[in-house]
């Protein structure tokens, strides 16, 4: 039961479907997935589906060669395609680690290895999972400055709800 090689038109064709992914979003993630159990290679991907991130096992030569036809510069992850790979595209930098994790949770065995990390033109290396998972979402990012931008129009709001506060004292709050 050989697998055949891939023809010309065929590394071609799969290239170019890598090379349209990665266009379409600003982070990738590398990671080994040898020695999962059969029923752990199919629960991955559905949790990463969950996660709305894309996960797939490609070869290395047609990562690399999709890689370097980009526009963008992905050199930091070459040395990172060796071995078995999984690569997960998404648009939301620490989805992939808190799946990760999350799968990794209460398991004896460190499997799915991480591998390496492209986000937005920075690289993280094997022992940067944690710091990945603590990135905040773009949706946090904006619920954070937005709370930022309203927490002096609430201190102005409660200053003025305080009881017997007189707007001496209001403006004195404020200052």
């Amino acid at each position: 039961n050989r697998i055949m090689a891939l023809t010309k038109q065929q590394k071609q064709e799969a290239v170019a479907a890598i090379a349209e992914q990665l266009g379409e979003v600003n982070t990738v993630y590398l990671t080994d997935h040898a020695g999962l159990t059969v029923d752990e290679v199919n629960q991955l991907p559905a949790s990463f589906r969950e996660a709305g991130v894309t996960y797939k096992v490609l070869k290395n030569t047609l990562v690399r060669r999709a890689m370097e036809d980009s526009d963008v510069d992905y050199s930091g992850l070459y040395d990172a395609l060796h071995g078995p790979t999984a690569v997960a595209f998404t648009t939301d930098p620490a989805s992939p680690a808190k799946v990760i994790k999350k799968f990794l949770d209460g398991k004896e065995k460190e499997l799915p290895r991480f591998k390496a990390a492209y986000v937005d033109g920075a690289f993280f290396a094997e022992g940067q999972l944690d710091t990945l998972a603590a990135l905040k979402s773009k949706d946090e990012l904006i619920a954070d400055i937005i709370g930022l931008l309203m927490a002096p129009i609430n201190n102005v709001a409660s200053a003025l709800n305080a009881q017997g506060a007189g707007l001496a004292s209001v403006i004195q709050q404020i200052s």
